[in-house]
């Protein structure tokens, strides 16, 4: 019974999560992830959640289906043609990008790999995930390459923290920064394209509306078996590699999928992908830890902090070089290291239609190659 009921807490207070962002405002804001964390945090170092003998395995169970079946939901509704049409700059924008976050994460991992962290390798292929694509994407590669749970944990709090002081910046004063060095956006239709604010809408909601929730399931069933022939893949592998492959095989199939139009536009798949990393971000938290992130290494704070604003930086001097303008920077900037949920709330404040289909797109493209580089890149790392 007791095990059942912590299946239930699991999966259930997502919606409790998604109830209190609907009806306040200043919980929105913080973000349905950041609440999980949280939710998970404190249950699971106050002693609140059963202490059963089958805790772990529930645990287990639940991290490692969570994010296979979320991937190939949050990449059905992904538009591959947009992926071709991204305007010149935007792409010279995001290729800067590119290179602003794997130079300053190899660069910091050489800097701070003495530090006391073990395996800061793996640190470093979360670093290029969720600055390439998003949470989604850091949680792939910690089952990937195996992070322990509360390295994992420190080190998205650590990416918190700092996401809210780079966030700060680019609401406030970062374009009046930018526009000293950096040419202004060139609008096309400068009648149009300027907005003063966004209509606050429930992604959520109609999920359960049978012409919704139908066809929602079928894109469910889908994503199961893609996890399904992953797993089957991966059986002829040696076991400290399994993960990894499942992660890029169904990282490709959810691609290859979003090709077929009736699954590219079923309604909703997105929102059900986000459900499930709410998910698993309540159950990583639980398991957490708390009392061992004073033992934390500051390095990893460092180095969290050198990736955000180092790869910042670097993309700015390249943007100077080839005149891209300061409000497709920011924006490509936002799609990477805050992920695409905070393309329109960036692209409000510069009061910019325009760059907002720009700035989901090189998101997007952001959450289907960050499994790739990141893993890559932890383990090209792993043999200096």
């Amino acid at each position: 019974m007791a095990t059942i009921l912590l299946v239930l807490f699991y999966v259930l207070t997502p919606l409790a999560i998604i109830q209190l962002c609907r009806s306040y405002k200043w919980v929105n804001k913080m973000g349905a992830v950041i609440i999980a964390y949280l939710i998970g945090l404190i249950l699971g170092n106050v002693g609140l959640l059963p202490r059963i003998e089958t805790s772990a395995a529930v645990q287990d169970m639940l991290t490692t289906l969570t994010i296979p079946l979320a991937i190939p939901l949050l990449l059905f509704s992904t538009d591959i043609k947009k992926w071709f049409s991204v305007a010149g700059r935007t792409m010279l924008s995001m290729l800067f990008a590119f290179i602003g976050v794997v130079s300053t994460v190899v660069a910091g991992y050489f800097l701070f790999r003495s530090d006391g962290v073990a395996d800061m390798w793996k640190v470093a292929g979360m670093l290029v995930g969720v600055y390439t694509g998003g949470t989604p994407n850091l949680a792939s590669i910690k089952l990937a390459l195996d992070v322990d749970e509360t390295i994992y944990i420190v080190t998205h709090t650590y990416d918190l923290i700092i996401g809210v002081v780079y966030l700060l910046f680019m609401l406030s004063v970062g374009q009046r920064f930018f526009l000293t060095f950096l040419p202004a956006y060139r609008h096309t239709d400068p009648e149009t394209s300027r907005i003063e604010d966004f209509d606050g809408k429930d992604p959520y909601s109609g999920m359960l509306r049978k012409k919704t929730l139908v066809p929602l399931l079928r894109a469910f069933a889908l994503s199961v078996l893609i996890f399904g022939i992953g797993g089957g893949v991966s059986l002829v592998l040696p076991e400290s590699a399994q993960m990894a492959v499942v992660i890029l095989i169904i990282t490709t199939l959810g691609i290859l999928a979003s090709l077929i139009p009736a699954i590219n536009r079923t309604e909703k798949t997105f929102e059900l992908g986000m459900y499930l990393i709410l998910v698993f971000s309540i159950v990583v938290a639980s398991m957490a830890d708390i009392h061992r992130f004073a033992a934390a290494s500051p390095s990893i704070l460092f180095y969290v902090t050198l990736a955000v604003f180092g790869s910042l930086l670097v993309q700015v001097v390249l943007s100077k070089i080839f005149r891209v303008d300061a409000d497709t920077v920011m924006i490509t900037s936002t799609a990477f290291i805050c992920s695409p949920p905070f393309v329109p709330v960036v692209a409000a404040a510069l009061k910019n239609k325009e760059i907002i289909v720009s700035g989901l797109t090189v998101g997007i493209i952001g959450y289907a190659v960050g499994n790739y580089l990141g893993v890559a890149l932890a383990l090209l790392l792993r043999g200096f």
